[in-house]
């Protein structure tokens, strides 16, 4: 069990994410491999990743240095997971290569003692190691990671738009117990279940950075080092997803595109959100908003430079009847 005390300050301090972590993703996506667990719900990814790994030749560097680096337990290193990834992978992966070599030494051997280092990893301590790690932490983002960045973020939208509805509905500490099944809140503290991990994490007034991840299967996870800026990685597969199955007689009665943007509108949704679901243009959602707000299915309202889309009740209770 993993205990992380909040202060108000760190209340006031707690925040989600707008876009995908790209190193939290990659290494979240490593563990897919490492363990059959929740393979069905990846099994698309899974099979179309394994090809492109085949034909690009990274089967090798992704055997022999970024499964045993990203290892799938209880540690992995926490110098791989920056603060700076969170502005894209371009400086998460300068953080990567900027890490001094006594910390790259000192959680290498961490991960050694814990469950095992691969045998290349003295060489990352040094720069032109860590630039080849670097080369190889790119060509599998661009092999396993970007094909699907429009899937990953359209479910990270779709999380955050519940998020916000927590979060006006009943502050941040409805939001933080809102988390999934393996996350409670007892104030002041919030409990999130690990099977491996035993220990308490106090905030101390720096807060909370909420990262929810497409690739994080049933466990949340967090750093190991407690002086690092406080993260907790929670699985996007536990919540409600805009992109469940429409219902047989709603795509009758409304088409495919305007039922699947209908069931999406229930969590909140705006335009760009919508366009990334129903996999069109925004031009075209548009065109099927406006049927179903002039149906009196829908009803929409400006903020700031996005259109939010909600479900009037008449809409809500045919989404009802349809997926009960």
């Amino acid at each position: 069990m993993l205990r992380i005390h909040f202060t108000d300050a760190d209340l006031a301090r707690t925040r989600v994410i707008n876009d995908p972590d790209p190193l939290w993703e990659l290494g979240q996506s490593l563990h897919r491999f490492q363990t059959r667990q929740g393979r069905w719900a990846y099994a698309h990814w899974y099979r179309g990743t394994c090809q492109r790994l085949r034909e690009s030749g990274q089967q090798r560097i992704l055997r022999e240095l970024l499964l045993p680096l990203f290892r799938r337990g209880p540690y992995y290193p926490d110098f791989l997971n920056p603060a700076e990834s969170s502005e894209g992978l371009q400086a998460g992966l300068e953080a990567v290569l900027a890490t001094p070599p006594r910390r790259v030494l000192d959680e290498l051997r961490t991960l050694a003692g814990v469950s095992g280092a691969p045998p290349r990893a003295p060489e990352l301590a040094r720069p032109d190691g860590r630039r080849e790690l670097v080369r190889a932490l790119r060509d599998y983002h661009d092999t396993a990671i970007a094909p699907y960045a429009e899937e990953i973020q359209s479910r990270i939208d779709a999380d955050r738009v519940v998020r916000c509805r927590a979060l006006l509905d009943g502050g941040v500490e409805a939001l933080l117990g809102g988390l999934g099944p393996d996350i409670r809140w007892q104030r002041p503290v919030l409990h999130v279940r690990h099977p491996s991990v035993d220990r308490d994490l106090r905030l101390g007034g720096r807060g909370l950075t909420l990262v929810p991840s497409y690739f994080c299967w049933q466990t949340p996870v967090s750093m190991a080092d407690p002086a690092m800026p406080p993260v907790l990685v929670y699985p996007l597969h536990q919540q409600p997803s805009p992109v469940q199955s429409a219902g047989a007689s709603l795509t009758a009665l409304l088409g495919r595109t305007r039922a699947t943007v209908l069931r999406a509108v229930a969590a909140g949704a705006t335009t760009g959100e919508l366009a990334r679901v129903a996999g069109v243009s925004a031009s075209s959602i548009s065109q099927h908003t406006t049927v179903l707000r002039d149906a009196g299915l829908i009803t929409s309202q400006r903020q700031a430079a996005s259109v939010l889309h909600t479900l009037t009740p008449l809409g809500a209770s045919m989404l009802q009847a349809n997926l009960g």
